[in-house]
């Protein structure tokens, strides 16, 4: 397995049929040539190691869909819920039907999961460039779990370094996002976060 699939599998939610397989998602991860992906994953196993599917299930809900600020839809970052939203998931549901890829679910097509299983079936180079789209979000997303401690902060880490060094550009981006929150948060709401916990983006 590519490491962009085996993150894919690693952050979709760990229903019955995925843990079956998680034996050998490790022993996957750990033949990854890479130490700079391969090390975050086997940490990621040993964080989890004992834990049954009922404690897992509850702490991947908890993590990911009862935390706005780790939500798993890259699109909310970029447009909140502006109607320019809207145009950016027909984009990527265009492009999943041009890579003629169906995924068996139910989530949006901006789920990161699921432009991961895209990134692998595209290759390294045009996958890249999708999920680079959504740095900020990532980097972003990457932040708050390693503020809450989560192993899934270490599946962040390893994509952050997938995806190469992170550019003023995007730093600046990240920086803005954390303080503002998405576009169509209403002024005075709490931020995603302060810019200080966005030190550890490289």
């Amino acid at each position: 397995m590519s490491p962009y699939k085996l993150l894919s599998l690693l952050l979709q939610y760990p229903d019955d049929e995925l843990l079956e397989l998680w034996p050998a998602i490790a022993g996957a991860a750990a033949a990854v040539p890479a130490a700079e992906v391969r090390e975050p994953l086997e940490r990621f196993f040993a964080a989890t190691a004992g834990r049954g599917a009922c404690e897992l299930q509850a702490g991947y809900v908890a993590t990911f869909d009862f935390d706005r600020r780790a939500s798993l839809n890259l699109t909310y970052y970029v447009h909140g819920d502006r109607r320019q939203r809207g145009v950016a998931l027909l984009k990527l549901k265009r492009l999943f039907a041009a890579l003629a890829l169906e995924p068996a679910t139910d989530e949006l097509p901006d789920h990161l999961p699921l432009l991961l299983e895209l990134a692998d079936i595209a290759g390294p180079d045009a996958g890249t460039a999708v999920l680079r789209e959504f740095r900020p979000a990532l980097e972003l997303i990457g932040a708050r779990l390693r503020d809450q401690d989560s192993p899934y902060a270490e599946l962040l880490g390893a994509l952050s370094w997938l995806l190469g060094p992170v550019t003023e550009e995007e730093r600046a981006s990240t920086l803005r996002l954390a303080a503002d929150g998405p576009p169509a948060e209403e002024v005075g709401l709490e931020p995603f976060a302060p810019p200080e916990t966005m030190s550890a983006a490289r």
